[in-house]
């Protein structure tokens, strides 16, 4: 208790340093909201409060410090985001509960050579693909188990947890559900009248660059092992009933995807809300002939607390948009606005996925996004474009545990070292900066 007491005094005084400071700079109302969020983020960052109970504070704080009333902060708590999250996650405990993901990924497996080489990019190349449609956190609880097993080597057994660690969060990009500041990004897009990226063509956009970053950080990490071959059994490849059943849910849930996606200028999609297809294919998962979901026995593997999460990361670009905050530092950043394009890109790349590794990436993309949005608005640059690449970043930081969950998860297997971590991160973060910059500047700006 007198620990947990340290933790939320600490996050106090924070908060009235960061408030103190920020006064002589801005308002009254930007500076109560800095404070705000700087105590927000000591919590999430120290576990000061559970982090449900951090998401929350919002609906207390904002209003007791005149930032946003209760109505206009509460309703970010029900932003159509949050249920295209519930129903892909209601889909993830289906897959857990039938143990499908086991079978996936022994198959997965048997696609590369046993070698140690072949095992780390089977590792990552399966992690990532999970993590697209299951929560990276999850994947990579689920995987790192299997992967430790493979070998009693110690070395072997940092770069295999890295493969798992680094692959989820690679690969959490790929859909939109795949990781929180995704769904974030389309959140505030929603939120702020902008056309939303459809589910195909965002995966279209992403693909070259998780096949790449797959390919680079395989390599890399397989870089100096001794062609060692690893005999594992991973003998459960044959479908059950049940697994099956939400086998042909995924494929019918894809297809429809792709039925609704429009293809501008020839097709115009079916119209159909995506967060209402995803919501329904998990309600399905209750009705027969599925029967997959019990809520008595399942209600309790749903995230409330991440969703708790996804609202105070809109509220909190809310917040931002209302209190002037995104203008004043707009016109901070507007200084770069007049530089090449791929400059500016670089400089927004590099920018969030440094500060990422030492905050959440939730909360550093629901205050970040609204301002990009008044930079391009005052420029006339692309706006999806520069919070597409803001939003990618947040999520590829490798070097510090804290960085991202799946890295704080290996690290907490015991098999890898803070320096070996930050050895590999800052390379692959460097790469990935450079590789999201340059197909953004190559491919998005040509689809969006």
């Amino acid at each position: 208790m007198v620990k947990q007491t340290r933790k939320i005094l600490l996050a106090i005084l924070l908060g009235v340093i960061a408030f103190g400071v920020m006064i002589a700079f801005f308002t009254l109302e930007q500076s109560l909201m800095v404070a705000v969020i700087v105590l927000m983020v000591t919590l999430w960052t120290n576990e000061g409060l559970p982090l449900a109970v951090v998401s929350l504070l919002p609906i207390v704080l904002f209003p007791a410090t005149g930032i946003l009333s209760t109505k206009e902060t509460a309703v970010n708590y029900a932003n159509p985001i949050i249920y295209l999250f519930l129903g892909g996650f209601l889909i993830a405990i289906a897959v857990e509960k039938t143990g499908l993901h086991k079978v996936i990924a022994s198959r997965m497996l048997d696609l590369f050579p046993n070698s140690v080489r072949g095992i780390i990019f089977a590792l990552i190349i399966t992690s990532g693909l999970l993590s697209s449609i299951l929560s990276n956190t999850t994947t990579t609880l689920l995987l790192l188990p299997i992967a430790l097993f493979l070998t009693e080597d110690v070395k072997l057994k940092m770069r295999f947890a890295l493969s798992i660690a680094y692959g989820a969060s690679i690969g959490g990009i790929l859909t939109p559900i795949g990781t929180p500041p995704n769904l974030i990004l389309l959140g505030i897009m929603n939120e702020m009248g902008m056309e939303a990226i459809p589910f195909v063509q965002w995966m279209y956009m992403v693909a070259p660059l998780v096949f790449l970053m797959f390919i680079a950080v395989g390599y890399i990490l397989g870089a100096g092992v001794k062609n060692l071959y690893i005999e594992a059994d991973l003998s459960n490849k044959t479908l059950t009933a049940d697994q099956k059943k939400v086998v042909y849910l995924l494929f019918g849930l894809i297809i429809l995807l792709l039925v609704n996606a429009p293809i501008k200028p020839y097709y115009n999609g079916l119209g159909l809300s995506e967060p209402g297809i995803l919501l329904a294919a998990g309600l399905l998962l209750f009705v027969p002939p599925f029967s997959i979901l019990e809520w008595m026995d399942d209600k309790e593997s749903i995230p409330y607390r991440i969703m708790f999460l996804f609202g105070a990361g809109f509220a909190i670009a809310a917040a931002v948009t209302k209190t002037g905050m995104a203008e004043e530092i707009a016109s901070h950043l507007m200084g770069f606005a007049n530089m090449p394009m791929i400059l500016f890109l670089l400089i927004i790349a590099a920018m969030i996925t440094f500060t990422t590794e030492i905050t959440s990436n939730t909360a550093l993309i629901s205050i970040m996004l609204p301002i990009l949005y008044k930079v391009a608005e005052q420029t006339g640059m692309d706006a999806t474009l520069i919070m597409m690449v803001a939003t990618v970043c947040a999520s590829y930081a490798f070097m510090l545990p804290i960085a991202t969950p799946p890295n704080a998860i290996a690290m907490s297997s015991g098999a890898v070292s803070v320096k070996t971590m930050a050895t590999y991160g800052i390379m692959f973060n460097l790469m990935g900066i450079l590789l999201i910059v340059t197909i953004a500047r190559s491919l998005w700006i040509q689809l969006l």
